[in-house]
């Protein structure tokens, strides 16, 4: 599969110069060991790989006994693969880092030796009881790896010209023309298939949704089985939040509502799961903004949040079973754009993916008042690249079907002139522009 993460590791290789090591930082089975091998065989003269998840009490000796001698360490290193290492021309990836720390912590003195280069890679890596004995390197360059952006799921399908297409319209404010319809019908694909690269290399070998859907419940079996493996003491909590996904993405306003869990539950209580939901990647977190001014986190409001999954295609089989998926079809009428039920949350969530994915933290606002004219709900928040005296947030609301209303994003637009920046509706249909408003088709969500 190709990654656009290869190219920040390239960046990385030849800019730093091994002056850092790498930490890929990311889900499981978003492809980060992938993605790390196939750089390492494409671009150096020979790689070890590491992987914590399979070692033997051989291999642990080796790291226990010699990572204070970098000499031995490296020549048995070299025996217990059988692979030469190359000054400057080899690399060393630690797969899975977080199930041994103390080859994180090493990493300090592994790049000052300079001998090699070291991509690190890893699940969970964030939560305190992965790193709470060790020093956190500060030789370690990170980068987030997510599910397949919707370009990468085009590049996997065979469509590799339309996103660019796709950009060049969005630059220029053209309609897609006679393009649009192909376009949705893809975007329809990657939120059933996902971004997973298993759950995409099934679809692209069998052509086939329920195959696909089989791989997409693989992967969801592992997270449950990660919360009761990480999530030590707290996995009750994390299990609840994590199973209530799908119901809280289906009402209208999307927002999470713990009375659901338990009407004895607060927010203090499971303030950590939703942290360590979000600390894994499992899911995009997207917070209550109290106002759309410039530095979005200072009005930020925890207590209220959305919780998307990260991935669309896991929600679609998290949320329905596969009985369900089977007996009404429900694949064939998402591929057809004829679903109804629930469509707004997909569509909402693929958006939240699409936005994380190109760089943006993920903030609403919601604004509960006993006036009319004071009481909105907009989707999305979005700062501009490059901040100014005013007009720096961007709002965009999401729209899954034909008929809608934009009460919300008119009302905010009259409140907050000097505030806001272009503001955005999200839609089924193509490129247009009515007043201050531009209409964007869906996938064209990651030009933002």
């Amino acid at each position: 599969m190709r990654r656009k993460i290869y190219d920040e590791l390239f960046d990385w290789k030849r800019n730093r110069a091994g002056e850092t090591a790498i930490m890929i930082d990311g889900a499981r089975r978003v492809g980060k060991s992938y993605i790390a091998e196939e750089f390492a065989r494409s671009e150096y003269k020979s790689y070890i790989f590491v992987d914590f998840n399979q070692a033997d009490a051989e291999l642990i000796e080796i790291f226990d006994g010699y990572l204070n001698r970098l000499d031995d360490f490296f020549n048995y290193l070299s025996l217990y693969y059988n692979v030469k290492l190359y000054p400057r021309e080899s690399v060393i990836i630690f797969d899975e880092v977080q199930l041994y720390p103390r080859a994180r912590a090493a990493i300090k003195y592994l790049v000052k030796d300079g001998r090699y280069d070291y991509i690190e890679t890893g699940s969970l890596v964030s939560i305190n009881a992965n790193v709470k004995d060790i020093v956190i390197p500060s030789e370690e360059h990170r980068v987030n790896m997510y599910p397949m952006d919707f370009e990468e799921f085009l590049w996997a399908v065979g469509e590799d010209r339309l996103m660019p297409h796709i950009r060049d319209c969005f630059v220029s404010g053209k309609p897609m023309g006679p393009l649009h319809r192909k376009a949705m019908e893809l975007m329809r694909r990657y939120i059933i298939v996902g971004g997973m690269p298993q759950a995409v290399a099934k679809y692209v070998e069998t052509g086939d949704f329920l195959l696909t859907d089989m791989v997409k419940r693989d992967i969801l079996q592992l997270y449950r089985a990660d919360i009761h493996k990480y999530a030590q003491g707290n996995e009750l909590k994390v299990k609840a939040v994590f199973d209530e996904i799908p119901s809280a993405l289906g009402r209208h306003e999307k927002k999470f509502r713990l009375a659901d869990i338990s009407d004895k539950a607060r927010f203090r209580e499971y303030e950590s799961a939703f942290l360590w939901l979000g600390e894994s990647m499992v899911v995009n977190l997207c917070f209550n903004a109290t106002s759309p001014d410039m530095g979005l986190r200072l009005n930020e409001e925890r207590t209220t949040v959305k919780c998307y999954m990260g991935d669309t295609g896991l929600l679609i089989s998290h949320a329905f079973s596969d009985q369900v998926l089977r007996n009404e079809q429900l694949y064939l009428k998402l591929a057809l754009g004829k679903l109804e039920l629930n469509k707004g949350m997909l569509v909402e969530n693929v958006v939240a993916q699409m936005l994380r994915a190109s760089g943006h933290n993920l903030f609403f606002f919601s604004k509960y008042s006993p006036k009319s004219e004071e009481q909105m709900e907009i989707d999305f928040l979005i700062s501009k690249p490059v901040a100014t005296s005013r007009h720096n947030i961007s709002p965009i609301e999401v729209k899954s079907g034909a008929d809608y209303s934009l009460s919300s994003l008119n009302k905010l637009i009259k409140k907050y002139p000097n505030a806001l920046a272009q503001p955005y509706v999200l839609h089924t249909a193509d490129l247009s522009r009515d007043g201050g408003v531009l209409y964007l088709p869906l996938y064209m969500a990651p030009c933002l």
